[in-house]
């Protein structure tokens, strides 16, 4: 038996179409094939190839199926960062209270891997359902960066990228002026996180 070696995927940009489109739902029954085990497993193999990113869809990899990984782990700058990893399916979620604006950026819209921020319009708390990649149904609460991520990449999957979600059109900074106006007092700031996908 053949171990699969899975591969770095090329991202797509704003401005493919696939960005925009609903993802397509993926059935219980398809979730255990090579084709989605093997997607998994390229998505996770790029995102730890890559230095930044806690979130990647299928769509960012030109693929429309509704399907993402979050993986959310402490880092040398953010070692109180809490962990959260996950393989999401067909993700939904429910608002908890009002939304706040939150710091988000997206390497979708990125030259190389420095993406242009702004505060997104998010929900501190949510209530999710998907499944994970071995078919097991979740239904949870989720909060902070997990719930802030969660939604980032469900929005993914619904064709809708994060400037859609911007209300404060001040707020635009490049990644240099995001890291020195915004990352130093996310040090002392829990409400300041580094959202990109």
């Amino acid at each position: 038996m053949t171990t699969y070696q899975p591969k770095l995927l090329k991202r797509t940009q704003f401005g493919n179409p696939i960005l925009h489109k609903l993802a397509k739902p993926v059935s219980p029954a398809a979730i255990g094939s090579s084709e989605i085990q093997q997607l998994v497993a390229d998505i996770k193999f790029t995102m730890e190839s890559q230095r930044y990113g806690v979130g990647l869809a299928a769509p960012q990899i030109g693929v429309s199926k509704a399907l993402s990984v979050i993986l959310i782990r402490p880092t040398p700058a953010r070692p109180d960062r809490e962990h959260f990893e996950s393989v999401i399916i067909n993700p939904s979620y429910t608002g908890i209270g009002k939304k706040e604006p939150m710091w988000e950026g997206c390497l979708s819209f990125a030259s190389k891997n420095s993406p242009v921020f702004a505060q997104a319009m998010r929900f501190t708390q949510i209530k999710v359902s998907y499944l994970d990649e071995m078919g097991k149904a979740h239904n949870k609460i989720l909060k902070d960066l997990p719930a802030h991520v969660f939604q980032h990449e469900t929005d993914h999957l619904n064709g809708i990228l994060f400037p859609e979600r911007v209300e404060d059109h001040k707020s635009w900074m490049n990644t240099s002026e995001y890291r020195k106006r915004v990352v130093k007092k996310a040090k002392t700031s829990p409400k300041l996180s580094d959202t990109i996908d």
